[in-house]
Order: structure tokens, then C-alpha cells, then sequence
């Protein structure tokens, strides 16, 4: 199997999930959230969307890395068997 691009997507929100999120815990309480966002703290919020999503697209990943290999694995398996028998 190739390039897979969950992983780099997984890892770009990942990234810029920390990163908002970082930022977003460390303005808590500023006067900002409350004239601009009905007092909601956006930045952490969509940090921390941003952040289960890429976790979400790095565990696919991950999963469909293992996949193939295994599938990889078996036929390997049939190839050298049919080779054995004959």
C-alpha cells in the first residue's frame, strides 16, 4: 500500500488542534469571549474538535496500515505454500 492520506491529515489537525487549543486554555477568561462569542471559549472548543479529529484520522490510519500488512502477510503465505506443494 502507498501513501496514505489520513496520516497526514491526522496530523495537521492534530497539530493545529494543540495549537488552538493551547491558545484557547491560555486566554481563558479574557474579556474578548464575552463581547465576541456570547461568552463561549471557541478557540478551546475547536481545538479540542480539531484534536479528536485528527486522533480519530491517525487511529484509521493506523488501522488500515496494520490491515494491509496482514493482507500483504497472507498472500505472501499462499505464494511460498503453492510454491512448497508444487
Amino acid at each position: 500500500m502507498g501513501f496514505d492520506i489520513r496520516l497526514s491529515i491526522g496530523m495537521m489537525f492534530s497539530v493545529f488542534g494543540v495549537l488552538v487549543g493551547a491558545y484557547g486554555a491560555a486566554t481563558q477568561g479574557d474579556e474578548m469571549y464575552a463581547r465576541h462569542s456570547l461568552g463561549l471559549n471557541v478557540n478551546l472548543w475547536w481545538g479540542i474538535v480539531m484534536l479528536m479529529f485528527g486522533a480519530g484520522m491517525l487511529l484509521l490510519a493506523r488501522r488500515g496500515t496494520m490491515a494491509a500488512r496482514s493482507a500483504a502477510g497472507r498472500s505472501a503465505d499462499k505464494t511460498l505454500k503453492s510454491r512448497i506443494v508444487k
